[in-house]
């Protein structure tokens, strides 16, 4: 599942990117509505460029971000969008996907289930490279899996999916020095991996299902790194290797990474001869654009949309995202020994009447309409429309003050004589808001919520006392500090649309620590065998998405739809999720 990050969107990786193709959900470029309907908003999806093929010549992307990114060059460890953005031109997949996300044999690797074995056989192309020459095998496969099922490297990707692998847990509890379930039949050097899995999940078949890691790691080049320092290395921070079609050739830290074509590249030969990615901060993107400083600009702030959406020279890609902001509230912490999230029954937002209430109380349709001119209709449950089928059709929370007057009243938050209420024993409440920098609306954004949340009598300050910078958010919200007590924050999702990786009792990336039983049983339930069944996973996911609602622990807020100015005179850059087509070996400039 790729859960992404942009404006504060957590990325679990490029390979964990949601199913459409299992209930006939299809990908759409135009934007959807809060009931799921679409709008009249509509985009291409792939630039055309104009006038004749220029041989080579450098692209240049800007991504805009208020922060420096972090420069974790390695899909099993970065944990941001950011990161992902600037080494989308050379980290691939091993699996190529069709536009329903569906793996096909098109990518460096070829994945064949076989459900009676309960295995998976993945088998590498032979002339599979890393940048620096050195053949991609088996070792490397297997190396990737190491990496995050090792508890030195602190990986957010150790996930209860990937548990289920054959000795996966073993591994990971430094039971074994080995990952059981992962067998190279040719040897270390070899093409081949195959998989033993615990159960067979009916969305092993889509990219990004959670259950089959879908990159490698250069074995050779970093096994003599330990793990606890691999996050840190030069090898991963200046120096990284990958086998897409670009390799990187110098990086600024935080604002700047230079790609040259991968010599070794087992696809189509690069057509350009260099792509320079940088940082451009959201308040002077706009006077970028109009200046035509970059060919291609990601990230693109949506608050101003109107001010850019017309941009002379430029054409406007866009699609739904896969993506939501979300409000959440925190319910307990995570548990290192463990590996688990634990409830706090007398967590301060314990109250599930006081977070209805909270959710009652915001105007997001009102914000959707004033700030997003339609590019984010308000979020209505945790599996957003683009999945068709899967998504419930719900209104969700729409703004009722007099509703959530009545939960607090019932519950026992009394008004005192101040207009703000007490908790029901009767001592002060003060509720920390944590939400981040970035962009023009994200401080009104922010006080509207706490100037809302006033109306019904809670008192509701900004953790910190201000917006929080992009790192230091998540980083705060990582460590469940105690300062935080709900937080608005986004992630992208990925193209096989089980939420378990995002809200299971053992996810890391369940930020709000919401784990009960009754939740645990209607995730498994969506990756059950029973649910090979199409009807089936589909009542599944509308039961959770029930209960989800119910619970608030996590209310989604917005959906989102990806828009990217893309020059003229770029011809074959792609946002389309089909990965034949979006490779960046493909783009080409023009005269």
């Amino acid at each position: 599942m790729k859960k992404r990050s942009k404006i504060g969107m957590v990325l679990l990786s490029t390979a964990l990117v949601l199913t459409l193709a299992a209930c006939g959900s299809k990908s759409s470029n135009s934007s959807s509505s809060s009931n799921g309907s679409t709008t009249k908003l509509s985009f291409p999806i792939t630039s055309k460029g104009s006038g004749s093929v220029e041989k080579g010549g450098t692209l240049s992307i800007g991504i805009v971000n208020d922060s420096p990114f972090k420069g974790v060059f390695n899909e099993e460890l970065y944990t941001d969008n950011f990161d992902a953005d600037f080494m989308t031109p050379a980290s691939e997949a091993l699996f190529g996907t069709d536009k329903d996300f569906t793996i096909n044999d098109k990518g460096a690797a070829t994945q064949k289930l076989d459900q009676k074995a309960k295995t998976a056989t993945i088998t590498l192309k032979d002339n599979v490279k890393w940048s620096d020459g050195q053949p991609v095998t088996a070792r490397d496969i297997v190396y990737a899996y190491e990496i995050i099922a090792n508890p030195d490297t602190k990986s957010q990707r150790y996930t209860e999916s990937l548990q289920n692998i054959e000795g996966m847990t073993e591994y990971n509890a430094g039971k074994a020095k080995t990952i059981s379930g992962l067998e190279m039949p040719d040897g270390d050097n070899g093409k081949t991996v195959v998989i033993h899995f615990k159960e067979m999940k009916p969305g092993m078949k889509q990219g990004g299902n959670g259950y089959i890691w879908a990159n490698a790691a250069p074995y050779h080049y970093l096994k003599d790194v330990a793990f606890k320092d691999l996050m840190s290395s030069d090898k991963i921070r200046k120096k990284p290797l990958f086998f897409g079609p670009y390799a990187i050739s110098k990086i600024i830290p935080g604002q700047s990474v230079e790609f040259v074509p991968n010599k070794y590249y087992y696809g189509p030969k690069p057509k350009l001869s260099k792509i320079t990615e940088e940082t451009v901060s959201s308040a002077s993107a706009p006077s970028a654009l109009k200046n035509k400083k970059y060919d291609v600009l990601r990230e693109m702030p949506q608050d101003n949309f109107s001010d850019w959406k017309k941009s002379d020279g430029y054409t406007n890609l866009g699609q739904q995202d896969l993506a939501y902001s979300y409000i959440a509230f925190k319910l307990g912490k995570w548990d290192d020994k463990t590996g688990e999230n634990v409830m706090d029954a007398k967590a301060k937002m314990a109250n599930k009447s006081l977070r209805q209430a909270m959710v009652y109380a915001l105007n997001n349709d009102e914000i959707s309409t004033k700030f997003y001119a339609g590019l984010r209709p308000r979020g209505t449950t945790l599996i957003p429309p683009v999945f068709g089928d899967y998504h419930l059709d719900d209104k969700g929370y729409t703004l009722n003050i007099k509703k959530a007057n009545k939960l607090l009243d019932d519950a026992g938050y009394k008004k005192g004589s101040d207009g703000y209420r007490t908790d029901p024993d009767g001592k002060k409440l003060t509720i920390n808001f944590a939400s981040m920098a970035g962009g023009e609306t994200a401080e009104p954004i922010a006080q509207d919520y706490i100037q809302q949340w006033k109306k019904i009598g809670l008192r509701v300050k900004l953790a910190t006392g201000r917006l929080i910078e992009f790192n230091s958010f998540y980083d705060k919200i990582q460590n469940d500090d105690k300062g935080i007590d709900v937080f608005s924050a986004a992630w992208g999702l990925s193209s096989e649309p089980s939420p378990y990786d995002l809200f299971s009792a053992k996810a890391p990336f369940n930020y709000s620590r919401f784990a009960t039983a009754e939740n645990t049983k209607l995730l498994n339930d969506i990756d059950s065998e029973k649910a090979e069944d199409s009807a089936y996973r589909v009542k599944a996911f509308k039961a959770w998405q029930k209960y989800m609602l119910d619970q608030a622990a996590v209310v989604p807020t917005f959906y989102r739809t990806k828009v990217e100015p893309v020059s003229n005179k770029v011809k074959g850059y792609s946002i389309s999720n089909d990965t034949t087509v979006a490779n960046y070996a493909n783009i080409e400039l023009t005269k």
